[in-house]
């Protein structure tokens, strides 16, 4: 009757399971061409407007929108590397004992049954030939084990038991990348931080969830720069940043696109620009009469007397688009004038036309001389805890790869008869875990060394 197996057993058995790895792996690959053909961390209005709201409320479930993230996605990871693991305990037994035996041994009878198996005659005495090949195995291969009768002598020697462990090099590799991934999509983040110059923050926030994340330091724009091609697209954006920590500059370093600053695991990586609110501008004031001209500079929310006591302009403030007569002028500064009779009305001053005011029927136009554009910085601020897991594995990866299909485990075993009279056989035979092929390449050539010998 068959026992019974028990709870861990059936346990033990699925998870070591060559299946298993298989339709995971499966799995995995076909997820993964989801991600990259379903649209990530977008808008929910996004999702509805592309796919419908029944498909969104399935994304929504499953975390499609953030499908790398998604607990069943990272479920397959861990099912993959428990069976990795598993797996390579199931069979690390056998291969120790084969890689670390208690006692060489070697069955003769199974070397001369080989096809690989070369014989040739040497016109040298027997005992000669068993002194010089064994010296020779012991340079070429390694240790040497004999067994002599009366009419033979049989030469036996290995190298490379160790390579058969190749295989167990490449599965920590993987493991060391999927834990490396695991540990970034659990205790890293992605996150946005939006500087002006001047500006100081220690919080940044989530990209999809805009949580804020606290920082344990604080970073400063010192100054931005963009440069312009000739066509008006940006040629380069660079931020002047400094590091704070416990309330001193820690250091400061510009960033470009592409060049990131690199602090205690985070990385801030110059990722986009835009436009801030200018805080004034020099402004002409064209008196209509006569047309003299008196240039002031005014921050926003400063008042000014008109010349002649016509009263007061305060500029107000700043709006990036302006609407006059239901047509979009883009930007423009917003004053008010107040008059000597104490009427007042507001005024626009588009940047893209600054002599604008100069139709308006007035004592005094205004005209937008020049003004500082300001700008943000916008920067991309990255942890994630498990490269170094990532970057070891891929290292162990090239290791493994390299034990695995380029070192193999190879015997050579080597026979000398007396033939009589002076005369010797030699039958050479060889035996490799990988790349039968190479060992025959190679017993030919030891074959030609042996005969000059």
């Amino acid at each position: 009757m068959k026992k019974k197996q028990t709870i861990p057993e059936l346990i033990w058995q699925f998870f070591s399971s060559v299946k298993l790895a298989v339709y995971t792996l499966v799995l995995l690959a076909a997820t993964s061409v989801i991600g990259t053909v379903i649209l990530q961390d977008g808008t929910p209005q996004r999702y509805i407007q592309t796919y419908g709201e029944p498909f969104y409320n399935l994304i929504r479930v499953f975390n499609i929108d953030d499908m790398y993230h998604a607990w069943w996605f990272l479920g397959l990871i861990v099912i993959l590397c428990i069976n990795i693991v598993v797996c390579s305990i199931e069979r690390l037994s056998s291969t120790w004992k084969i890689i670390f035996p208690k006692k060489i041994k070697f069955n003769s009878n199974r070397f001369r049954k080989l096809k690989n198996l070369q014989t040739f005659e040497v016109k040298k005495d027997a005992q000669y030939l068993s002194k010089e090949y064994e010296g020779f195995l012991s340079k070429s291969v390694g240790n040497v084990l004999k067994e002599q009768t009366e009419t033979n002598m049989v030469l036996y020697a290995e190298k490379g038991r160790w390579t058969r462990i190749g295989i167990y090099v490449v599965h920590s590799s993987i493991l060391l990348l999927l834990i490396g991934a695991l540990i970034g999509s659990l205790f890293g983040f992605k996150a946005n931080l939006q500087l002006g110059e001047g500006e100081t923050s220690d919080t940044v926030f989530v990209v999809k969830k805009k949580t804020p994340i606290k920082l344990d330091f604080s970073i400063r724009c010192n100054d931005f720069d963009v440069k312009f091609y000739d066509t008006g697209a940006p040629e380069e954006f660079r931020s002047n940043l400094t590091i704070i920590e416990g309330g001193k500059d820690s250091f400061t370093q510009d960033i470009i696109v592409n060049q990131p600053l690199r602090y205690k695991g985070i990385n801030i990586f110059q990722s986009s620009y835009g436009q801030t609110q200018p805080n004034g501008a020099i402004f002409e004031i064209i008196r209509q009469s006569d047309k003299s001209v008196t240039n002031h500079t005014l921050k926003i929310g400063q008042e000014i007397d008109l010349p002649d006591g016509e009263g007061t302009f305060k500029l107000e403030g700043f709006l990036p688009q302006f609407d006059f007569k239901e047509n979009n002028l883009g930007a423009a500064f917003v004053g008010r004038i107040t008059q000597k009779d104490n009427k007042s009305f507001q005024i626009g001053l588009p940047i893209r036309f600054p002599t604008f005011d100069r139709m308006r029927k007035g004592s005094f136009a205004f005209v937008v001389k020049e003004f500082e554009q300001g700008y943000y910085t916008g920067l991309q601020i990255t942890k994630d805890p498990g490269i170094w897991y990532v970057y070891s594995g891929f290292i162990l990866m090239i290791i493994g790869c390299w034990i695995t299909f380029f070192m193999s485990h190879q015997s050579y075993f080597i026979e000398i008869e007396n033939a009589g009279g002076n005369h010797s056989k030699v039958s050479i035979s060889g035996t490799t875990n990988r790349n039968s092929q190479g060992m025959k390449l190679k017993l030919k050539k030891i074959v030609t060394q042996l005969k000059d010998k």
